[in-house]
């Protein structure tokens, strides 16, 4: 019988999911204070090595750390019940906000509130950068491939699937040839304040047996999950056709669903090059203004994806009505992009240990790394052009392209809110939800200040 009791554990995995709050390393923080330090109920090295085997995996790797703990400790129900209720204030709290969003967006005080929360964001992924480059750029080489990504996405549009999959195959290749750059090791140290040993756990040092290798039971429970992300696809594609926004929601995030290594921020640039770009679902500042909501809510950061399916689906309802189709794309994201969080963890957790001792996986999963800093690099920037400048212009140069900035358009008010945040941030070590409050409070009282005159 299991020491913790079914029901216990529902509460406590619903305080983890109200409390995640901060992206990842926040989640993270919070998940181990709970799970380990406070409950006991796996020890330091256990979650550790989920946690490493949660970051080799597409997808947001706090939500698949609470699925793959919660079907350590009650099996496959306790996995579903962990895994969707970190997700489930999240989605309700975007929905709500995508709602408002597009209902009294032009209400002077909503404008005023994403206007601060456009700096904030600015400052916060600028942070991300740094937090990130510090831990993955550990000498010249892993620098160098992050520099080499930034100019590929920047300059050359090139995808960041392709930047992804280079970089994995050139780390793989280094480990397996044993080339010292690559070999640096990782992961990700100590989480807490506290270390409690597995034998001191409830779980304790054993492997439970549901939780050893069983590849029929593997096959089967991910042949499920396929069926259940991908059978939906196939019926909008033929039923709808491939230019059906819903289609395009659809094939997209899931394409999505499948390269998003590196963490929310990294493949954040790749959604905003293709639902702006290519797509036009959203606009650069309304992706920023997505983005300021999952910063602000629990759950994982890319939770932001359902604010971009909403708006896809909102402006093309077709024979629907634009708040019922802006729903049912912000539903539909949300299935595609965390049902296959399911599939990996289910499938691939029994095997987790033959997995870390592959060398040249992990160093493939460094240069991933290393060339996400990259990545994350250029949406600072491209964050940054659109927040701070009205006016860009092309430039090209030597095949390559890319938009600067007017200087003359520079938005001295969102310029002062981003400065004020960047010190808040990196002089005082404000937390993250302070300052996102402090500039949206700050954006609404310019804004009243304005109309008012």
């Amino acid at each position: 019988m299991n020491p913790v009791p079914f029901g216990d554990a529902m509460r406590v995995w619903a305080r983890v999911a109200a409390l995640s709050f901060g992206g990842p390393a926040g989640q993270i923080a919070v998940m181990h204070r709970i799970i380990v330090e406070e409950k006991k109920w796996i020890g330091e090295n256990r979650f550790l090595q989920a946690l490493n085997y949660c970051t080799l995996l597409p997808g947001p790797e706090a939500q698949q750390l609470a699925t793959y703990i919660g079907w350590l400790m009650h099996r496959t129900r306790g996995g579903l019940l962990a895994g969707t209720l970190f997700v489930l204030p999240g989605f309700v709290s975007i929905m709500i906000l995508s709602w408002i969003y597009v209902l009294l967006g032009k209400v002077t005080l909503v404008q005023g509130l994403f206007f601060g929360l456009k700096s904030a964001v600015l400052v916060i992924v600028i942070e991300a950068v740094l937090r990130v480059g510090r831990r993955a750029l550990r000498n010249d080489v892993l620098r160098g491939l992050a520099a080499a990504a930034f100019i590929a996405i920047f300059f050359y549009d090139i995808p960041f699937p392709v930047i992804i999959l280079l970089a994995a195959a050139i780390g793989w290749l280094g480990g397996r040839l044993g080339w010292k750059p690559f070999l640096v090791g990782g992961g990700h140290g100590k989480v807490g304040d506290k270390q409690v040993a597995d034998a001191d756990s409830i779980l304790g040092e054993a492997t439970p047996p549901h939780a050893r290798p069983n590849l029929r039971w593997s096959l089967k429970i991910s042949s499920a999950f396929l069926a259940l992300w991908l059978v939906p696809v196939a019926a909008l594609y033929i039923g709808l056709g491939p230019v059906n926004v819903f289609s395009q929601i659809a094939i997209f995030f899931s394409k999505m669903a499948v390269v998003t290594f590196g963490g929310a921020y990294a493949v954040l640039a790749y959604v905003a090059q293709q639902a702006v770009d290519h797509y036009h679902w959203v606009t650069p500042g309304e992706m920023l203004d997505g983005l300021g909501m999952a910063e602000t809510t629990p759950g994982p950061l890319i939770i932001v994806t359902q604010f971009v399916g909403f708006l896809g689906a909102w402006r093309s309802p077709g024979p629907l009505h634009p708040l019922l189709a802006g729903t049912l794309g912000g539903v539909l994201t949300t299935w595609v992009t965390f049902t296959p969080c399911f599939l990996w963890i289910f499938f691939g957790a029994p095997f987790v240990e033959v997995l870390r001792a592959n060398k040249a996986l992990a160093a493939a999963l460094g240069a991933v790394t290393a060339a996400v800093v990259g990545v994350i690099l250029n949406l600072a920037v491209w964050f940054g052009l659109h927040v701070l400048f009205a006016t860009l212009r092309p430039v090209h140069w030597l095949g390559a392209s890319a938009e600067l900035p007017l200087l003359s358009s520079i938005n001295l008010p969102a310029f002062v809110l981003a400065v004020a945040a960047a010190i808040a941030v990196f002089r005082f070590k404000i937390g993250m939800v302070p300052v996102l409050l402090a500039c949206s409070i700050a954006g609404v009282l310019y804004s009243l200040f304005v109309s008012s005159l």
